[in-house]
């Protein structure tokens, strides 16, 4: 009798240790390089890239009220085209609700997302894969050195980026297609990508600080499978 049990009993434990493990994704608070991968998956890279060669200097004249627009280029399809308006608005939505899973469906899936804190700083691209996870992760990135206090500036995309995303992604942002509209600097302002078409996305600033905390993210797009995707940002501030 005690045979018959005990063989039943080993089949079962066979089986059991015999099960298929299921693969758990890398832990978005971690580097892809430290997260212990299953045979057979690779980490998705997350590498910052060298800051990209500037295009010449667009001349740039003040506007009526002080503002500075670069002068743009040749008018293209991609300013009419309803679709990049509706990209920027997804964007602004991802950035209200932190919602990875929409910011990574918005990437451009062979180029991902550069971004620029400082507009002569370092680039960190972020990939479809590593999008998901950009309101989570507490990656120090290393975007570049301050203009204010010439220190190199470390923190994860939701310490140093997302707060200043938050203030001008609004429903109230100007938008300027091909165009770097800022609110007075003491630069002469470049689009550093010009193989990309792009619009800037302006806050004029308040009152309070006499519109000195203005903030423009200028936004380049690639053509993905026929739509515009999400493929660099550069950020651009009044600098003393």
């Amino acid at each position: 009798m005690k045979r018959r049990l005990f063989l039943p009993v080993l089949i079962m434990l066979a089986l059991a240790g015999c099960s298929i493990p299921v693969d758990v994704p890398p832990s978005p608070t971690a580097l892809p390089t430290d997260t212990p991968q299953p045979t057979g998956i690779v980490a998705p890279t997350f590498t910052p890239i060298s800051l990209l060669t500037q295009v010449a200097t667009p001349t740039s004249t003040p506007n009526a009220v002080g503002t500075q627009v670069a002068t743009p280029g040749a008018a293209t399809p991609f300013c009419d085209d309803p679709r990049v308006r509706e990209l920027i608005a997804s964007f602004g939505k991802a950035v209200a609700d932190k919602d990875g899973k929409l910011l990574s469906s918005l990437v451009s899936p062979s180029e991902g997302m550069d971004v620029r804190f400082y507009r002569d700083g370092n680039v960190v691209n972020y990939d479809v894969e590593h999008a998901l996870f950009v309101f989570e992760t507490t990656f120090q990135a290393d975007w570049g050195l301050s203009f204010g206090s010439g220190q190199s500036t470390f923190g994860s995309f939701q310490e140093i980026i997302l707060p200043s995303l938050q203030i001008v992604f609004t429903p109230t942002a100007v938008l300027e297609c091909n165009q770097l509209k800022l609110g007075g600097a003491s630069y002469v302002p470049a689009w550093p990508y010009k193989e990309l078409n792009y619009y800037s996305v302006h806050f004029p600033g308040t009152d309070a600080y006499g519109g000195l905390d203005w903030q423009t993210w200028a936004v380049g797009m690639d053509m993905s499978s026929g739509k515009p995707m999400l493929a660099a940002f550069v950020h651009y501030v009044w600098e003393p």
